[in-house]
């Protein structure tokens, strides 16, 4: 009875505060409708507001900031990734080597630093007339050259592309010749390809573009598609592809072997400068042009000679009539 009556009492007090202000005697009501930050909350359980605690321990406090390595904690990790991009920068984009002979003056001087573009033959790119080009050794011509002998840290840090390369079967010259073209020397010079003569500014001075011997200076070939003939600037103090005939190559390089192509001095400071193809491989060099201009005159004459046979026959028939 007692459950009963309170009941009762309950429906028929909420139909008396119906549309009146809703006051403190419903504290359920209160808690679906407040806030919780209204006066009468006492904040210390989830039920008494629906909010958690905010004393700054809680949820509701922002994150303590973590905190941060050390640098010598982090000192590892930079260099190993230092190490990695240096070793795919050497890989894949350029690679410094240093110049050990004096066969390149004056483009070139012993003890430069060059940067080899490496990137360009991934994409088939191959070596063109007039560019300078590092290449592995194609047989033996640094026979009997002496090699020094790097310690592990130079080997090390050449290995990874932080210094110069310490393989020393590398040599560096310009190409002159491509597959198909013929390359002359007759005398002193000029030099010739496919019968065109070149203008060599960068010819060591009081060097002759050709070397008057019967080693090699003197020669005529025809460079086969896939490899390349080249030579150097100091022209009679380069051991090149001249001076190497009597090789399983006969002289030429394989294309395959070229490293890539010097694009930068890079060291020492006061020598920085660009190896930019000379003006004079910028002319018609190409065999196939040359013979495509003489192959028009000559189909012309061709063509001429049964015209004019065709009309003395005929103008010898007319004057007998």
């Amino acid at each position: 009875m007692g459950d009963v009556a309170v009941g009762a009492r309950s429906g028929h007090d909420g139909e008396e505060h119906r549309g009146h202000p809703v006051g403190a005697a419903d504290p359920a009501a209160d808690g679906a409708v407040t806030s919780g930050n209204e006066p009468g909350e006492t904040g210390g359980g989830a039920g008494s507001g629906g909010q958690p605690p905010t004393d700054g321990q809680g949820s509701g406090a922002a994150p303590a900031p973590k905190k941060q390595r050390s640098f010598w904690k982090e000192l590892p990790i930079l260099v190993g990734i230092a190490l990695v991009l240096a070793l795919l920068i050497k890989t894949f984009l350029v690679q410094a080597f240093s110049i050990p002979s004096d066969s390149m003056q004056n483009t070139l001087q012993q003890g430069d630093r060059v940067l080899v573009d490496k990137l360009t033959p991934w994409f088939g790119s191959e070596p063109e007339r007039g560019e300078v080009v590092v290449f592995h050794d194609p047989d033996n011509w640094l026979a009997g050259e002496p090699t020094p002998d790097p310690n592990a840290l130079q080997t090390f840090l050449s290995w990874i592309g932080l210094m110069p390369s310490a393989e020393e079967k590398d040599l560096i010259k310009r190409v002159v010749g491509v597959g198909g073209d013929t390359i002359e020397c007759k005398k002193t010079g000029p030099l010739l390809v496919n019968g065109k003569a070149l203008n060599e500014p960068y010819v060591y001075p009081g060097n002759t573009p050709c070397s008057m011997d019967d080693q090699g200076g003197q020669f005529k070939v025809k460079v086969p598609e896939g490899f390349i003939w080249v030579m150097g600037d100091h022209r009679q103090n380069s051991r090149d592809s001249r001076y190497n005939q009597s090789d399983k190559n006969h002289g030429m390089v394989p294309v395959d072997e070229v490293v890539g192509r010097a694009v930068v001095i890079a060291w020492p400071v006061n020598r920085w400068d660009n190896l930019p193809v000379p003006d004079t491989f910028e002319q018609n060099l190409n065999a196939r042009s040359a013979a495509l201009t003489v192959a028009p005159q000559g189909l012309a004459l061709m063509g001429a000679v049964p015209l004019v046979l065709w009309r003395r026959q005929r103008n010898k028939a007319a004057q007998t009539r």
